[in-house]
């Protein structure tokens, strides 16, 4: 088992890098570094090419960075975990590329990690008790959907968006609201300050199983801003009805996910749950019926120590990757199985 694994990032447009340490047991996070690519708020959203070629000119300095900050040499580092996929597939090359070559040289193991299987490890960077069973929602940029965890490395798809993913539904209200990028913080601080009374958008698929449907709700918000007369004045409060709205939704989801299945614990993950405000709502409606297991926000963005996490997991099992290791734009979740018999999906 590896004592010390480096874990590296770069799916989208955070270049990060992350040192894991243990003795023999539980790992502790020694380093992460986390270096995002401010040119993009330019253009509204991520340039591919734009991304990839930062990863290329960043990413050793941000190694380099991590191992200073945890107090390791490279000597030490006994194998080195990267993201395989899902993502951009360029900005995946450049990490790929790069941790093949580290491990090759100083004949480490190597371990390519699903972004999504990141993601559901990292509440237990932090929370030492955090176990299976659970029901997990993974909100981001890219990806939407309500996993039923009976086990780590065992995952059940419950329901995933049809359409466009929270995390995007974020960033284009943010464009249409003429707010900066990323959306979702942008959105966050604005909605504090509206009238939740103003401004009700519709709740797409509420009612209906498992499964999300945002881009109605966008399409929503685009009418409501094309007929304000004055918007500065609604901004505040066609955020926070867009806000609400969409944590309604998510959040009745993840209430019929947890009852349905009866487990005491409701991970969030992803960007979407940086949000404060969503982990809030979560919390006060699964009071008294599930455990909410969140990351810090940094964790929940796209990073290394979630990455680390989930390869020191893999390398446990006695997992391996070769050399013919290759970044994967659709890189499918490891571990994805069936349901046992079709799930029950009550009215919360």
């Amino acid at each position: 088992m590896a004592d010390v694994v480096l874990g590296i990032e770069t799916s989208c447009d955070e270049t990060s890098a992350a040192l894991l340490v243990s003795d023999g047991g539980r790992p502790e996070l020694a380093s992460l570094v986390i270096l995002s690519q401010d040119i993009h708020k330019i253009f509204g959203g991520v340039v591919p090419e734009l991304a990839s070629r930062a990863h290329l000119t960043a990413l050793p300095a941000v190694v380099e960075r991590a191992l200073v900050e945890a107090g390791v040499g490279w000597h030490a580092v006994d194998a080195v975990a990267v993201t395989a996929g899902p993502g951009l597939v360029g900005s995946l090359l450049v990490g790929v590329t790069y941790a093949k070559a580290l491990a090759y040289a100083g004949e480490r193991a190597l371990i390519g990690v699903n972004h999504l299987e990141g993601h559901l490890f990292a509440p237990a960077v932090e929370d030492a008790a955090l176990e299976p069973p659970f029901v997990a929602l993974l909100a981001s940029g890219g990806h939407t959907m309500l996993l039923d965890v009976p086990a780590w490395g065992r995952y059940r798809m419950l329901g995933a968006t049809r359409d466009d993913a929270a995390g995007e539904a974020f960033d284009k209200v943010a464009t249409l609201l003429g707010l900066g990028y990323p959306g979702g913080p942008e959105i966050e601080r604005l909605a504090a300050l509206g009238d939740p009374a103003r401004f009700t958008f519709p709740r797409p698929m509420k009612n209906e199983g498992f499964e999300f449907s945002f881009s109605g709700l966008k399409t929503a918000v685009l009418h409501a801003v094309r007929a304000s007369t004055d918007l500065p004045r609604d901004r505040a409060d066609l955020a926070r009805g867009f806000q609400d709205a969409l944590f309604d939704v998510l959040v009745t989801k993840l209430e019929r996910a947890v009852r349905a299945t009866g487990y005491p614990t409701a991970v969030l993950g992803g960007g979407v749950a940086c949000s404060r405000t969503l982990a809030a709502v979560a919390a006060r409606r699964l009071d008294g019926i599930a455990r909410i297991a969140v990351a810090s926000p940094r964790l929940n963005a796209d990073n290394a120590a979630m990455i680390a996490r989930a390869g020191w997991f893999r390398l446990g099992l006695g997992e391996r990757s070769d050399w013919t290791l290759d970044a994967r734009a659709d890189l499918p979740l490891p571990g994805l199985e069936a349901l046992p018999q079709p799930l029950h999906a009550p009215h919360p």
